[in-house]
């Protein structure tokens, strides 16, 4: 990834990094806390932040990218006639539902998946098939063959810490809380 003179990953025009994070919207209370802490690390380094623009990890993310005074942009499946989360600060409606996983996929510098459900595994799919752009799993689903061995594919973090700097194209650093090194 391309750096800023701050120091900061810069790959869009604006000079700005996309980082779309992905995650069911029927999410426990563990996904619900690692996809905040995502958000704000995010924020924190100056990242937008996407989602799917729904309640569960979407929400959640959004929450920590809000906290931390970030910008988080939902990519609406519906017509936008119910209300989206409160901490998005804006939504883009598609009603095109789960093909709207492509268009967050394709507006991304990379993935991170939080948790598993089929909306997520289409994505993080989608996503290694665009290729070209870290895809990072949070705790997710992991794809083996049919002997049992696990598919090249994703990379898998053990925290958010290492799932943002795996994003973010930084080698993983030792788990444990704390911000990552800046």
């Amino acid at each position: 990834m391309r750096r800023s003179r701050s120091g900061r990953p810069r790959t869009r025009d604006n000079g700005g990094v996309q980082v779309a994070v992905c995650g069911p919207a029927e999410a426990t209370p563990e996904e619900l806390a690692q996809a905040r802490r995502v958000g704000e690390l995010l924020a924190e380094r100056g990242v937008t932040v996407l989602c799917g623009g729904g309640g569960g990890v979407m929400a959640a993310v959004a929450a920590g990218v809000r906290d931390r005074a970030g910008l988080a942009i939902g990519v609406r499946p519906d017509d936008g006639s119910a209300p989206g989360p409160v901490e998005l600060s804006a939504s883009v409606v598609t009603n095109m539902g789960q093909a709207r996983n492509a268009i967050l996929v394709w507006s991304a510098d990379a993935v991170i998946a939080v948790g598993g459900s089929w909306g997520t595994l289409s994505e993080v799919a989608l996503a290694l098939r665009r290729g070209g752009i870290p895809v990072v799993v949070l705790g997710g689903w992991r794809v083996v063959d049919a002997g049992g061995v696990p598919v090249p594919g994703p990379v898998h973090a053990a925290t958010p810490e290492d799932a943002v700097r795996l994003a973010l194209g930084h080698p993983p650093g030792p788990a444990g809380p704390g911000p990552v090194g800046r």
